[in-house]
């Protein structure tokens, strides 16, 4: 393991090289979510019928440009996000097991899940600015648009005038919802992939490699998506209202389900899973491998006593 920056720094890295592979089904999934927002069912046009209709649509009416549209506020919210939650998770992990357990090579499911929630929620709240200007930037379309449209030229354009009509809470829009989102993937995220990867290797024989690195983030994938798609559903709305639509996490949740149904909260399952399923193998596959390679230049640039303690 390497130390907890170069942890922070190999975890953004391997954030950023995946965000820009699954960042397509990124927008189609938030456009998903939001449209028909408060409205019944009968009511609320199709705009984008699924995963591979709404990347068609988007293709035909506003062409690669519009699948990437907020790919550099991604980038920065990933550095942010993944390199906070795969570089403090380690670190929270140890000290809290060493706290209760007095050894910090214990395996306590719960203090694995606390770490991964907490260190996810560290990364959620400093990056939502980034987060909310880049939902914006995507369920923004001058052909079909669905929910609030708000015409931002870039991420910079946008955060300049959120923080200028709204002020700094306008920029922290919708952290709850972020914070609560990002818990509950993270809680489950990183001690998944280290289950199944014990697992594997305990039952399977699996060696240390590519293919258990891709089975373990497979596993991890598909449980963060379960657990995390109702509370993201949420913040996409929460991130994209202006005004007060919504007074806060629950109001929102109460208002979406009492209108569109409770499945409402899943809207943009498939596009969620298409999207995480990729991204989680290709952050977590890469991380392994970033790792290495931030441990490696560590041992070269780092004092001897300094490598002893870490």
């Amino acid at each position: 393991m390497s130390t907890t920056t170069g942890a922070f720094i190999a975890g953004g890295i391997a954030a950023c090289g995946a965000v820009t592979v699954t960042h397509p089904f990124e927008t189609v999934k938030i456009r998903l979510q939001l449209q028909g927002e408060l409205q019944s069912k009968k009511d609320a046009p199709r705009l984008y019928r699924g995963v591979f209709h709404g990347v068609g649509v988007i293709l035909r009416n506003e062409g690669p440009k519009g699948l990437f549209r907020g790919i550099g506020a991604a980038y920065i919210y990933q550095m942010i996000l993944n390199g906070c939650r795969l570089g403090f998770y380690e670190p929270l992990r140890k000290g809290v097991t060493t706290a209760i357990f007095k050894d910090a090579n214990v395996q306590s499911l719960g203090v694995n899940i606390f770490s991964g929630a907490a260190s996810g929620v560290l990364g959620a709240a400093a990056g939502s600015p980034f987060f909310l200007v880049k939902t914006r930037l995507q369920s923004y379309s001058p052909f079909l648009p669905v929910g609030t449209q708000h015409g931002y030229k870039n991420a910079v354009d946008g955060l300049q005038k959120i923080n200028r009509n709204e002020g700094i809470k306008g920029l922290y829009r919708g952290v709850g919802a972020a914070m609560v989102r990002t818990g509950f993937g993270s809680s489950v995220q990183l001690p998944t992939y280290f289950f199944a990867k014990r697992r594997l290797v305990r039952h399977l024989a699996m060696e240390d490699g590519p293919a258990l690195h891709l089975a373990s983030s497979a596993a991890s994938g598909f449980v963060v998506c379960c657990v995390m798609h109702p509370p993201d559903t949420i913040m996409s709305r929460m991130y994209n209202q202006t005004g007060n639509l919504y007074n806060g996490v629950f109001d929102c949740l109460v208002k979406t389900i009492k209108t569109e149904g409770l499945l409402a909260i899943y809207k943009g399952y498939f596009a969620h899973l298409a999207r995480i399923l990729p991204h989680t193998i290709l952050t977590l596959s890469l991380a392994e491998q970033t790792n290495r390679i931030m441990r490696r230049v560590e041992d070269k640039i780092l004092p001897t006593k300094i490598r002893e303690k870490i």
